[in-house]
């Protein structure tokens, strides 16, 4: 049997000089050289345009019409082509923003299950933040011995010249008590309480029994929903008090009220600004005058030069002179190597006063006329860049650090490199019924498997 093989007679295509060949079929054919060989005119000027010409003449006439054509390439005959595509090879987007996770799209995997299966932690307290149901409120109870008594509230505010009007909505729908100073009592006393903003109306006050779990679950879902999606527990047991705990349906921290928005995939993302530093906008860093530079000699005085930028007295530049005056005002000593003066003079000398811009107005005064090449390339001589402070170098705000996979956040995540980050996600359990989240790790595992079988753990 015949093998199934292009076969190229004649080519001239460029400078290919009479080039005759067979190329394999259902085979990867390499094609090498150096450059000016010849082997764009082959694979491409030759090879792809005589393919798609004779795929695109499989069309009616109307349909060409909407389609690129390619000229004929110089050949004498090809035989055996089937149809062909092209893949054009581009390098990919760099940017300084851009990291081996952004390039492998490992970062656009990674945002996908932080919004799906990560955990939020309270910025407050730290516990853990999860809707909670009247089905995780009754295992709480579970924790509490049969026969303690329960009382089962819901917050309801009263703050503002409506207070009357509210109460007797409440009684009309038949509550008709309040748990106050561990006591229950009716509503009608309210005005007793000494905190008015805010009573914790009674849904039910029942024993824990087994027997009573179908009641206490509909007392509180009933809760639930009159207190906005939130209620509290008071707990009475003999000899211990009476215990307090507050629960939540909604993604807020029951014990210190902070409620949170539900996660999307940008918040954890530094290129958008929804979860990028809003003081270094997703860089990690940001650029600021180096005292270094500007006093590389801290040995040196005021009057010798200490201060770089501004010279010496040679110099004559005003912004020396200024600084000589404000020394004079206040009293700093000039003849005094800048190292051995104290924390209050380098402070004023820096940062200014309300009197005399320092060092630190004098650059901000220069950041002003930026657009001035002379006046920029000064400036990159005494600025660098520094971790930024809010985010320390992580790229994201405080929301997006809040949640969790495992034990780490998604700025920890991106320190590791690729050996303990292939090995943190391997570890990391996804739940079997989702789909979804198991697709999205499977494709984390297989790019970081890669960079490792490449050489770059």
């Amino acid at each position: 049997m015949q093998n199934r093989a292009i076969r190229i007679k004649g080519a001239r295509q460029n400078n290919l000089k009479n080039l005759n060949l067979e190329i394999p079929l259902d085979r990867i054919t390499v094609v090498t050289g150096v450059s000016g060989s010849g082997k764009s005119s082959l694979a491409f000027d030759t090879l792809y345009a005589e393919g798609q010409r004779r795929y695109v003449e499989t069309f009616s006439p109307y349909a060409r019409q909407f389609m690129d054509r390619m000229d004929r390439p110089v050949v004498d005959r090809i035989d055996g082509i089937p149809p062909a595509i092209a893949i054009d090879r581009k390098d990919p987007v760099r940017t300084s923003r851009s990291t081996v996770g952004t390039m492998t799209e490992i970062t656009d995997y990674v945002k996908l299950l932080f919004a799906r299966l990560g955990q939020l932690h309270c910025m407050r307290c730290g516990k853990p933040v999860d809707p909670e149901t009247p089905e995780y409120v009754w295992k709480r109870l579970q924790d509490f011995p049969p026969g303690s008594e329960v009382v089962i509230t819901f917050p309801f505010f009263i703050e503002g010249p409506s207070a009357d009007q509210g109460i007797n909505s409440l009684v009309q729908m038949g509550f008709t008590r309040f748990f106050a100073d561990s006591a229950v009592s009716p509503l009608e006393k309210w005005h007793h309480v000494n905190d008015t903003r805010e009573i914790h109306v009674v849904a039910d006050r029942v024993l824990l029994r087994p027997k009573d779990r179908t009641r206490i679950i509909d007392s509180l879902e009933q809760a639930f929903r009159f207190g906005g999606g939130r209620l509290d527990l008071w707990i009475r047991q003999d000899r211990h008090g009476i215990r307090h705990l507050a629960f939540s349906n909604l993604l807020e921290c029951a014990d210190c009220k902070i409620q949170y928005s539900k996660p999307i995939p940008n918040l954890f993302s530094f290129n958008s600004p929804i979860g990028a530093c809003e003081t270094c906008r997703g860089f990690g860093r940001n650029i600021d005058i180096d005292l270094d530079l500007i006093i590389p000699d801290p040995r040196r005085s005021l009057a010798e030069g200490a201060i770089k930028p501004w010279g010496d007295p040679a110099d004559h530049r005003m912004e020396f002179e200024d600084m000589m005056a404000f020394c004079r005002r206040s009293k700093i000593p000039t003849h005094t190597p800048f190292e051995r003066l104290t924390k209050t003079r380098k402070k004023k000398i820096i940062d200014g006063t309300p009197d005399y811009y320092g060092i630190r107005g004098f650059f901000r005064w220069l950041e002003t006329k930026t657009y001035k090449m002379h006046v920029r390339v000064y400036l990159s001589r005494y600025r660098s860049y520094t971790e930024c402070p809010d985010c320390q170098g992580t790229r994201f705000k405080k929301e997006s650090l809040m949640y969790k996979l495992g034990a780490l956040n998604i700025g920890q995540i991106y320190t590791l490199n690729v050996d303990e980050a292939s090995e943190f996600f391997e570890k990391l359990h996804v739940p079997k019924k989702d789909e979804a989240g198991q697709i999205i790790m499977s494709e984390v595992r297989s790019r970081l498997r890669y960079l490792r079988d490449v050489g770059l753990g």
